[in-house]
């Protein structure tokens, strides 16, 4: 049998991040119960999610994303870059039910999404907490040292790496990371999942194409102090060859091609991805 070469590429990335899971000790987390699992399930069925959104669940895998990382509803939990509250729609319920917190850390300018998620459904988002990421300025409402237990970040890690909303447009990486670590109390959890490079690719175009190599992921992590505890493929897409015309944004939901070739690409559905977990030791 003959498989696809992206699909070999994605294998043996993952090949490359567990090998280097198992030259690592990692604290043993509390776990994660089959109550947490229902109580996942019914906030990403809840009522308060918007229909649109919903319908992306089976490219997202939310349940299972959320699960491998082992956020549990009592946690106190920071979301990077919300955007227009994707994810923010299904931790709001599932913290608030379970007594946990959210923060969002994020930029003014990117808050409008949530906003009118706060004013739709104040009884689950009125006690939101938002703070600056990244935060430069030494003025800027920082998340305390030591205060998450998770902390998550979905399709973001590509944008500070090619200086994304920085007017010089300089890769900030790094220092995302290093403030991430920050944010985490010892033997607590960073969440990432972003568009996946394959390895094989110019380093050139994780600068230009909305994808990133895990490598590179990883190797930002660790530099940060991060240890690497597990990688995922609930997120994985073989059909995602990487190499679109106008990058990862050439497939839904940003098809920025618009009608042209519009059935191809929804055929291929959202972007392959990483799901990698990194712990901060104890």
């Amino acid at each position: 049998m003959t498989f696809p070469r992206n699909l070999l590429l994605a294998a043996a990335a993952a090949v490359t991040v567990l090998g280097a899971v198992a030259c690592q000790t990692v604290p043993a987390e509390p776990a994660f119960t089959a109550a947490h699992r229902a109580a996942l399930q019914a906030a990403v069925a809840a009522p308060s999610r918007t229909p649109a959104n919903m319908q992306r669940d089976r490219h997202r895998n939310p349940v299972e994303t959320l699960a491998f990382f082992g956020v549990q509803p009592n946690h106190t939990v920071v979301e990077i870059w919300p955007g227009g509250g994707w994810y923010t729609e299904i931790l709001a319920p599932y913290l608030h039910a379970g007594g946990g917190r959210l923060i969002l850390a994020t930029q003014d300018s990117q808050l409008g999404g949530v906003m009118r998620l706060r004013e739709a459904h104040p009884q689950l988002y009125g006690n939101l907490s938002v703070v600056t990421f990244p935060a430069f300025d030494a003025g800027a409402v920082r998340a305390p040292d030591g205060v998450a237990d998770v902390v998550l970040t979905f399709r973001n890690v590509h944008n500070w790496r090619m200086g994304y909303r920085r007017q010089d447009r300089q890769d900030y990486s790094a220092e995302a990371f290093r403030q991430i670590y920050a944010m985490l109390k010892p033997g607590g959890v960073l969440g990432v999942v972003d568009h996946r490079l394959p390895e094989a690719a110019s380093p050139e175009r994780e600068r230009t194409s909305g994808y990133i190599k895990t490598s590179t992921v990883v190797r930002l992590a660790q530099e940060a102090g991060f240890q690497l505890a597990a990688a995922s493929e609930v997120n994985a897409n073989p059909r995602d060859t990487a190499d679109w015309p106008q990058g990862v944004w050439t497939l839904p939901p940003t098809l920025r091609l618009g009608d042209q070739d519009r059935d191809r690409y929804l055929a291929v559905g959202e972007s392959d991805r990483m799901t990698l977990k990194f712990v901060k030791p104890r």
